[in-house]
């Protein structure tokens, strides 16, 4: 995937922010802080993995759906695939 590697730095900088906001949901919980205070966590975690998914759907869609070196099978075949992706990550 060279999408991928080319925005791997990006990447890589924002699981390392989603992994350092993990650490400080668990944090909070084994410090029993207010419900408040998880619940804010949890919707940071959230939206950065969000921001993630975005950032590679968009390069994959631009990548490979967007390609002129694929057949009209090829990309049925991703669409199908993609639109699966879609449904299991928005349940």
């Amino acid at each position: 995937m060279a999408h991928t590697t080319r925005n791997q730095k990006s990447l890589l900088a924002r699981v390392r922010r989603i992994r350092g906001q993990a650490a400080a949901l668990e944090t909070a919980l084994l410090e029993e802080r207010d419900c408040l205070a998880v619940l804010q966590q949890i919707a940071a975690i959230r939206g950065a993995v969000n921001g993630l998914m975005t950032e590679v759907m968009e390069g994959h869609i631009r990548e490979h759906l967007g390609s002129d070196r694929m057949t009209p099978e090829q990309r049925q075949e991703d669409v199908e695939q993609i639109a699966l992706l879609l449904r299991s990550y928005l349940k």
